[in-house]
């Protein structure tokens, strides 16, 4: 039923608090003392912030193995079921960062003050390998709104020669609103610094949370000189060492968006 929807999320919030996801964003936190190359030493407090709950031992790191393991890829649905638990957890975290004020609520019998975020939340993700982390955003913060863009690379060639097309936005007025840019795959930062740029023509957020189950160091790299202000914060699952020459994460876990939904033919003759 429906109405048991909030319950059931509500459950997994509590799962993730007994395993230790609960993440402190305070930087001298016992707890980020594991060496990691997500680890961002921030000499300059308005550089990005950059959270890898990977960093702690969690069942979020449950689902990543699963996402990475060849023998258990070919099952697409588990595939997004896992991409939607990493997304809710990471919701989570997030949410600890909004800005809360009291509501007066009614209940059958009698009224309660409870505090809720104030923010007015945006989800937005790249077509088509964002939807299922999309979904497990949207699970969680369940009034936002949505924003899509169509952002994809022309494979072939060399990483140098790559050429990344943005084809198609949706998206409502982004003017001071908490943007939530989600994709589940952060490689070299290209495709995603340009559809943010495309987002940008509907309005500027107030804030930006970019999350991303799986990053590659460079694309880490890549966005602290991109995104340079202490209102961008970076949040991932796990961070791998290196891009391949095809610009593909390593090891990583292959491609997102075929596992989810299947192969795709390449680029018609016509859009090059």
């Amino acid at each position: 039923m429906l109405t048991d929807i909030p319950f059931r999320l509500l459950s997994t919030y509590l799962i993730y608090i007994i395993m230790g996801v609960k993440f402190s964003l305070h930087e001298g936190s016992e707890h980020q003392n594991r060496e990691s190359p997500a680890h961002h030493t921030r000499h300059n407090t308005n550089e990005m912030k950059v959270i890898n709950l990977g960093d702690r031992s969690s069942v979020i790191n449950c689902h990543m193995a699963q996402l990475r393991d060849i023998n258990i890829q070919g099952n697409r649905t588990l595939f997004r079921r896992n991409l939607e638990r990493i997304a809710r957890a990471m919701a989570y975290e997030v949410s600890r960062t909004l800005d809360y004020s009291d509501k007066t609520i009614t209940t059958p019998l009698g009224t309660k003050d409870v505090p809720t975020y104030d923010d007015r939340i945006v989800v937005g993700t790249v077509l088509r390998a964002g939807l299922a982390f999309h979904e497990g955003f949207l699970d969680t913060f369940d009034q936002a709104d949505s924003a899509f863009v169509a952002a994809f690379r022309e494979e072939g060639g060399s990483r140098e020669e790559m050429k990344i097309h943005v084809q198609y936005i949706a998206a409502p007025d982004l003017n001071g609103c908490t943007f939530l840019m989600v994709d589940p795959m952060l490689a070299t930062g290209g495709s995603l610094e340009l559809s943010y740029k495309a987002f940008l023509s509907h309005g500027t957020p107030k804030k930006l949370h970019i999350c991303c189950a799986i990053s590659s160091q460079e694309g880490i790299d890549h966005l602290c000189r991109v995104f340079p202000d202490d209102d961008v914060t970076l949040w991932v699952a796990a961070v791998d060492p290196k891009l391949n020459e095809d610009a593909y994460i390593v090891p990583g876990l292959g491609d997102a968006g075929d596992l989810s939904f299947g192969p795709k033919l390449g680029l018609p003759a016509n859009l090059k």
